[in-house]
């Protein structure tokens, strides 16, 4: 799906309760949740006129997976911030979710009505594709995650339609997997390549790699402002 060469499962989707107009894509985390657990997430949380995308993440290996095959959207080689990153790997993905955003414009919804969200390598994978699309997206919302590739910044964004958009990100303070210092880390980078005052960093105390209700509920408030009905 989305010009990747893997077999990829549809995507879990929660249909609006009534004529959609507008979108949520989620990349789904590489290693805690499952598209169908974010979906289900969603449909607690849903707004009527917003339709919620979870899309499935490919198998491949995983190099801090001792190699192994698993949901991956890029390959991950350290959790360190000087770690060598896949740049191929994150580019192509990106593309596969701009092939995703396109197709959604093409089913009538305007891209600015758009959100992308993701939890750990899907937030990360989201920030990086908003800040080069050249569609104008409604928002971010990045969850425990980080900003990839970010020494390519700003050369990276310099034609992004999004220096101004909105940002979600949220961390939890008991992070084990991916601390909180490299959401603090991703937030000052986002304040130089965005509007400062459209980024809005959340952090939960004793949340770990992982999501929480207060988070959900903050997550929902952001759509809400984000794409209001029409």
């Amino acid at each position: 799906m989305c010009g990747n060469s893997m077999s990829v499962p549809l995507p879990a989707i929660v249909p609006a309760a009534r004529k959609a107009t507008a979108a949520v894509t989620h990349k789904m985390s590489f290693a805690f949740v499952h598209s169908h657990g974010w979906a289900e997430a969603f449909a607690g949380i849903r707004t009527p006129h917003v339709k919620y995308i979870c899309p499935h993440a490919p198998i491949k290996p995983v190099t801090l997976n001792m190699g192994m095959s698993m949901p991956s959207w890029f390959d991950i080689i350290g959790l360190q911030t000087d770690a060598e990153e896949d740049e191929a790997g994150i580019k192509q993905a990106s593309e596969n979710i701009k092939a995703l955003i396109d197709q959604e414009v093409k089913n009538g919804i305007p891209s600015h009505r758009i959100v992308l969200g993701g939890f750990s390598q899907g937030g990360a994978l989201s920030l990086y594709t908003a800040l080069t699309t050249q569609q104008k997206l409604g928002g971010v919302v990045a969850l425990s995650c980080w900003l990839p590739l970010r020494n390519s910044f700003p050369q990276a964004s310099r034609n992004s339609a999004n220096n101004e958009m909105h940002v979600l990100q949220c961390h939890g303070e008991a992070d084990p997997l991916v601390p909180v210092m490299f959401g603090c880390l991703t937030v000052e980078k986002l304040k130089t390549l965005c509007n400062p005052s459209n980024i809005i960093f959340k952090t939960y105390p004793r949340m770990p790699h992982s999501a929480c209700p207060e988070e959900m509920m903050d997550i929902k408030q952001f759509i809400e402002k984000q794409l209001p009905p029409i």
